[in-house]
């Protein structure tokens, strides 16, 4: 089965024709193969490559000596022949993920693998602004900076935002539940942290995440939706790639209409799904303090297995699903995909009800896209969003290894960023 998921990794990519175009390639492949699979042997880099060994193994040398890959324990579950050495995501390749939200501030470090690296929640009292969130995460990354180990070295930062982000430059075009409106975040980060940063909305991040390292692993046509704070975004994976869309803005599923003359949304419109599906809306039915809603889940499961639950969280979840429901009809419908993955708030959801939504997103005696689609629960957590914001920092590494960390001089040390 790893073999076989390290040949669909790889397939579809070209060797260039120019030398150094080649080795570029060959370098980004590599290097991307060891980051998805979180490690895999010498034997399957030259399977699924086509590579010979000895080629396999000056890129492999290269990537070390670069301080992205190490070299470890020898491939035990080969069958036949010598066991093969093992390359494995160097510890030491780094990311900065920042996720902000309506009243928490997630920072964390994430290695090459989609390792998360002490996390860090700063929580808010209200939606923090621009500069808030700008000090915030200055103040967290020089701790983490001065407590890295000698040759740890950060990339760059995934910014995930929780609105519309310019693919671009990174501006914040609108992200309504925070109150923001073209703000320059990405810029305004990277001249505080002196590194690159690449900025994306939050649930297109949770999808990239999902689809190399999660539920989406093996699966070419997923959609991602994730319920968090400030409502319901989405990502959209297809034929094995993310849909952007002509201006970048694809996946905005939280806007699918899903009830007649319902409640304002944020949009502009009525009856959207993230207008209609709510966390603020369990958390007060569950009387939920400010400080403790990371247990929303553990709180509302817990009370429904109460005898004396209310029978208002009932109607609550009840009313939740069926729109949920109506919602993934139409993304399912237009989309036709074989996975569906849900995330944040919307765990729970299934886990209340863990029939209720398959069961109404198929019609009886019907065939068509919603007969097959399988739904799957994200992990616990922002862990996700985290993970697929590292992605973004992430990518030009891999897509040029050594480019990305060419020397400024002889010294070795100079071909990373500084952390």
């Amino acid at each position: 089965m790893h073999d076989e998921r390290v040949r669909r990794t790889v397939a579809g990519t070209n060797l260039g024709n120019n030398r150094d175009s080649t080795r570029q390639h060959n370098l980004s492949t590599v290097l991307g193969l060891v980051h998805s699979m979180a490690g895999v042997s010498r034997a399957q880099l030259t399977r699924a490559t086509g590579l010979n060994r000895s080629t396999i193994g000056a890129l492999v040398g290269e990537l070390v000596h670069l301080g992205l890959v190490v070299e470890s324990d020898l491939d035990q579950a080969q069958q036949h022949g010598r066991p093969s050495i093992m390359i494995e995501p160097s510890p030491g390749a780094l990311a900065l993920s920042v996720n902000p939200d309506i009243d928490v501030v997630s920072v964390a470090l994430v290695a090459l693998g989609g390792h998360i690296v002490n996390p860090v929640r700063f929580h808010t009292v209200r939606a923090p602004s621009v500069a808030e969130v700008v000090n915030i995460v200055k103040a967290i990354y020089t701790g983490m900076r001065t407590s890295l180990p000698a040759r740890h070295r950060i990339m760059g930062v995934g910014l995930a935002i929780p609105g519309l982000v310019d693919p671009v430059d990174g501006t914040v075009i609108e992200a309504p539940h925070l109150g923001w409106r073209d703000q320059r975040l990405a810029a305004l980060l990277s001249e505080a942290l002196k590194l690159p940063v690449t900025a994306a909305n939050d649930a297109v991040a949770g999808a990239r995440a999902q689809a190399t390292f999660g539920a989406g692993r093996d699966v070419r046509d997923l959609v991602y939706l994730y319920g968090g704070a400030s409502g319901i975004g989405g990502g959209v994976i297809s034929g094995g790639r993310l849909i952007r869309g002509a201006t970048g803005f694809a996946g905005q599923l939280g806007h699918t209409h899903v009830r007649s003359g319902g409640t304002a949304c944020t949009c502009g419109s009525y009856g959207c799904l993230e207008a209609e599906v709510t966390r603020e809306e369990l958390i007060a039915a569950v009387g939920l303090p400010a400080g403790e809603r990371e247990n929303l889940e553990e709180a509302v499961l817990e009370k429904l297995q109460d005898e004396s639950a209310s029978q208002e969280l009932r109607d609550i979840i009840d009313r939740q699903v069926a729109l949920l429901a109506i919602g993934l009809k139409s993304v399912v419908n237009l989309l036709n995909p074989s996975l569906i993955v849900l995330g944040g708030f919307l765990r729970i959801l299934v886990r209340a009800a863990p029939d209720a939504l398959g069961e109404a997103l198929r019609t009886p005696g019907t065939r068509g896209p919603r007969e097959s689609v399988a739904i799957e629960l994200a992990p616990l957590g922002e862990d996700s969003i985290l993970v697929g914001a590292a992605e973004l920092a992430f990518e030009p590494l891999i897509r040029d290894p050594a480019g990305f960390l060419r020397p400024q001089d002889d010294d070795a040390d100079a071909r990373v960023p500084s952390a």
